[in-house]
């Protein structure tokens, strides 16, 4: 997979993770306001050890990650198998996860 293949590929996720959460407002409830979104795909794992890879490099940040689990063939299609979105426990939990 090329860098441009990855680019595209997780541009056309994030609109679709966002469209969901568009759909789903209850959502909202569960995530910070500021966070860092991550996508593993379920069938695609050299996307997901990619998409790992780019967090490593980005270093810390008191943003907390968010996790989002999604199958992605095409077309991708959250209808049919909505995403499982991961918060961290203290974030859940309404605790500060700043430093």
């Amino acid at each position: 997979m090329t860098n441009d293949e990855m680019f595209e590929h997780n541009l056309e996720l994030q609109t679709v993770f966002m469209q969901y959460i568009l759909n789903h407002p209850g959502i909202l409830d569960r995530l910070p306001d500021d966070f860092r979104l991550v996508i593993l795909p379920d069938d695609d794992p050299e996307l997901g050890q990619r998409n790992l890879e780019l967090l490593s490099q980005q270093g810390d940040s008191d943003k907390p990650l968010i996790i989002a689990r999604m199958h992605t063939r095409r077309p991708v299609d959250l209808k049919i198998r909505p995403p499982q979105v991961f918060v961290p426990v203290a974030v859940a939990a309404g605790v500060s996860v700043t430093r």
